[in-house]
């Protein structure tokens, strides 16, 4: 009859590291989620401080860029958001390339979903915001958007006429526009459809020859959170929606490392190529929608051209910029 096997006694391993004495234990509960609370904290106050610092050192060196000729003004206000977003800890990821035409300005028809869009796209691309009137009187911002030469509308119909003459005037002396036809922002999980209203203004005849300004879809995603893919539980956190105050939002998201966004430029559109605004609203709306649906599945995106009908076809891929 065979013995019977030995029975193995566990081994204990070693240690990587001694215990915590008597004197380590209140540092073990400061290295804690505690620790990492406060950390959170402290980088949300540090980050705050610092863009108040940057405002108010670009804010008179703008103001008097304003008074000279030139494209100083233009420039300095993309350098502004551009390190307004490095301030913040958010990198911005751009697919696809500018619409660019001699004598011929752009208008830029975005998706939107928080007021963190206007810094990732002022910093990357040369044009001017649309905002309504009540922004011109909140504090801060109301002064930077001013020196932003931002267009402010009051969506009445009363003064639909003479904004949109405001509009037209800063086209035609060669500002390219930023335009948000949803009329609200979403929480970042759709795109809501465009409102045909908005696009009165590129049925004006902006250039020398008589032709309307370009319009080139764009689609923005926040699409990485602590250097890792976004997801529909956490994508939320960059919307700014409802009756959030920028305040508040602001404290939650710059508590966060790792964030990214990714533009994506598409083929720009022809206005006088589509019989009507509402034609021209779809078209821009399967676009920005479309390229919006392939960053959130975090699949690679190119830009989209689309057609007359609606329609929407991927275009050969684009270069990339970090």
């Amino acid at each position: 009859m065979p013995p019977a096997p030995r029975r193995l006694k566990a081994k204990r391993l070693p240690l990587s590291r001694k215990p915590a004495e008597s004197g380590d234990e209140g540092w073990s509960a400061f290295a804690g989620s505690g620790n990492r609370r406060l950390m959170r904290r402290l980088r949300a106050i540090r980050r705050g401080v610092v863009i108040v610092l940057w405002t108010l050192l670009a804010m008179p060196l703008q103001a008097l860029l304003l008074l000279l000729p030139g494209q100083a003004k233009v420039v300095f206000a993309r350098f502004y958001w551009a390190a307004m977003c490095r301030l913040l800890g958010l990198r911005v990821r751009v697919i696809g390339v500018q619409a660019t035409a001699p004598d011929r300005p752009v208008v830029f028809v975005s998706n939107h979903s928080s007021w963190v869009d206007v810094p990732v796209l002022g910093g990357r691309l040369n044009a001017c915001f649309i905002a309504k009137e009540e922004v011109a009187r909140w504090p801060v911002i109301g002064w930077v958007a001013r020196l932003g030469r931002t267009v402010y509308v009051r969506r009445q119909r009363s003064s639909t006429a003479r904004e949109r003459d405001a509009m037209r005037q800063r086209l035609s002396e060669g500002d390219n526009l930023f335009l948000f036809p949803e009329g609200t922002t979403s929480d970042g999980s759709r795109v809501l459809p465009f409102r045909s209203a908005f696009f009165s203004i590129v049925e004006q005849t902006v250039t020398a020859d008589g032709r309307p300004p370009l319009v080139q879809p764009v689609s923005v995603v926040y699409d990485r959170l602590a250097y890792l893919p976004t997801g529909r539980a956490t994508r939320p956190l960059f919307a700014w929606y409802g009756d959030m105050d920028i305040s508040s939002h602001f404290w939650r998201l710059a508590q966060h490392r790792g964030l990214r966004a990714t533009i994506l430029l598409h083929t720009p559109l022809d206005p006088a190529a589509y019989p009507s605004r509402k034609a021209l609203a779809l078209a821009t709306w399967t676009a920005v929608a479309a390229g919006a649906a392939t960053l959130r599945q975090n699949r690679p995106a190119r830009p989209i051209t689309a057609g007359p009908t609606g329609t929407a076809d991927a275009s050969p891929p684009a270069p990339v910029f970090a």
